[in-house]
């Protein structure tokens, strides 16, 4: 046996890797582990997947499906021929700054002079009134595809048993068996580290960063953003007075430069798993120096995990949280997995902050919805949400390829030559990336004269755009619809390149 082997045979006998956990995850978590602790040092050589499987008596295709998890998180590097190797995970270089730049004036007109300035910011941002959800809206889930009937008879068992204490405000952060289930979910499907105390159920993600905002940050205050950002963010930290600075993301997710350094934030809003809206994965690297940054000057980070049920290929990746449970306050909704009405999130505090996010959460917003919260819980403890989740993932994962394919066919060589198609496995919208010289907002209004709501991603800078490009949602709408619409996307698409 090698001395790897052998390392990681003795670090699966720790108590901390469960023999409940599939293999395949103990192995990860063992190997991640020691690299944590710098036992297997950076450019050390790992074992065959055929020797590695040998020497702990394990499956070949178990070694494999570890590895491919630790180099989708960046933790090791394979070379063809030459083997794989644990990844140094220091920052390599520095990614180019954002362009500082303020956000527009508020737009002209009557309706301009009965709004503040940050009224008016917020009302006239891009993602605009939905009166319809038509096809390729990006983020928005298909919620035909939910057990409904099901729903009804968990909701009807737990209004036969009248329990007058559902019926009132929750002061304790929620209803107690759904933070146990979330907190099990979270436990083993994204490596957060928590205790039951640490979740508090919101009535949704802007809930959720409203709080933060509200709790961790006063009027003036800066907050690191991505740039491009997810609008319901920048709304929430504009309405609570925050000044916004935007930081450039690149294909390894928010990349910091010299003259970000300069500026304090209180609080840093990222996506790590998935970019929204451009797809990218922060990087092991990037997400050890932001750790590093937040630490230094004292700020709170603030992690959306807005979709991350929603990956095609291997496990989801590990949190950002899970990397540092003290600094980083992780969130996730059900609004995408189940329907968007149900407006039930949940948000994770460090240890620190849990008696006082419940006292805020009573005092200003005095949630309830106890009685959906119970009917949730028993949804999760059963199963349902497990298989459910399963199911969606199936159907996404297959109409994501084929809307791929379709505009693929559609788009001919100009793809190759000046569009792209983002390739990120995860998500519910792809990114067609165009050349800088087209203008992106003409197209999303053109695509939507012909019945599609794609989204321009330049109205998601707020810095001067970088890159241009459509957001296209493939989950709600059919694979029928798909393959008519992609043609006519591709013509919409076709015509501003060709101009």
């Amino acid at each position: 046996m090698s001395p790897t082997s052998d390392l990681l045979a003795n670090t699966l006998l720790l108590p901390h890797f469960h023999p409940r956990l599939p293999q395949q995850r103990r192995l990860y978590e063992a190997a991640k582990a020691a690299i944590h602790q710098e036992l297997l040092v950076a450019s050390s050589k790992l074992p065959s997947s055929r020797d590695l499987a040998r020497d702990l008596g394990i499956s070949r295709n178990t070694v494999i499906a570890a590895f491919e998890q630790l180099a989708a998180e960046g933790y090791v590097t394979s070379h063809p021929g030459s083997g794989t190797f644990v990844a140094n995970l220091e920052e390599r270089t520095i990614g180019a700054g954002a362009q500082a730049g303020a956000l527009p004036p508020p737009a002209d007109g009557a309706q301009s002079t009965l709004l503040s300035r940050r009224g008016t910011d917020i009302t006239t941002f891009a993602a605009g009134a939905r009166h319809e959800i038509q096809p390729f809206a990006p983020g928005d889930a298909d919620f035909s595809s939910f057990p409904f009937k099901l729903w009804q008879r968990l909701q009807n068992r737990v209004w036969r048993e009248v329990r007058p204490d559902l019926l009132d405000y929750s002061q304790v952060g929620g209803y107690l068996p759904l933070r146990q289930a979330i907190t099990e979910y979270l436990r083993l499907s994204r490596s957060v580290k928590l205790s039951v105390e640490q979740v508090m159920i919101t009535a949704g993600t802007q809930q959720s960063l409203d709080l933060c905002a509200q709790l961790l940050a006063d009027a003036g205050d800066t907050a690191w953003v991505e740039d491009p950002c997810y609008w319901g963010a920048r709304s929430v930290f504009q309405a609570r007075g925050m000044t916004l600075h935007p930081i450039t993301v690149d294909a390894d997710g928010m990349a910091l430069d010299a003259a970000d350094l300069e500026t304090d934030p209180r609080l840093i809003y990222v996506t790590p798993s998935h970019q929204y809206p451009t797809g990218a994965v922060m990087s092991l690297a990037r997400r050890r120096a932001l750790l590093d940054v937040a630490a230094r000057k004292s700020a709170w980070i603030i992690e959306d995990d807005y979709d991350s049920e929603f990956r095609y290929t291997g496990r989801p990746l590990a949190s950002l949280q899970g990397l540092d449970s003290h600094r980083v306050l992780y969130m996730g909704t059900f609004s995408k997995v189940l329907y968007p009405g149900i407006k039930i999130a949940y948000l994770v505090v460090p240890p620190a902050l849990t008696e006082s996010f419940k006292v805020a959460l009573y005092a200003l917003q005095r949630p309830g919805q106890l009685m959906l919260q119970a009917a949730l819980a028993d949804f999760i403890s059963l199963g349902h949400f497990t298989t459910h989740v399963r199911k969606i993932r199936q159907i996404y994962g297959a109409r994501r390829e084929l809307l791929r394919r379709a505009l693929v066919m559609h788009l001919g060589t100009k793809l190759s030559r000046s569009v792209t198609i983002s390739k990120e496995e995860s998500g519910l919208h792809l990114v067609v990336e165009l050349p800088d010289r087209v203008d992106d907002v003409a197209l999303e209004k053109l695509a939507a004269e012909s019945g599609m709501q794609v989204r321009a991603l330049s109205n998601y800078y707020l810095a001067p755009p970088l890159r241009r490009g459509l957001l296209v949602g493939y989950a709600y709408v059919t694979p029928e619809k798909i393959t008519y619409y992609a043609k006519l996307l591709a013509a919409v698409i076709l015509s501003g390149v060709s101009e």
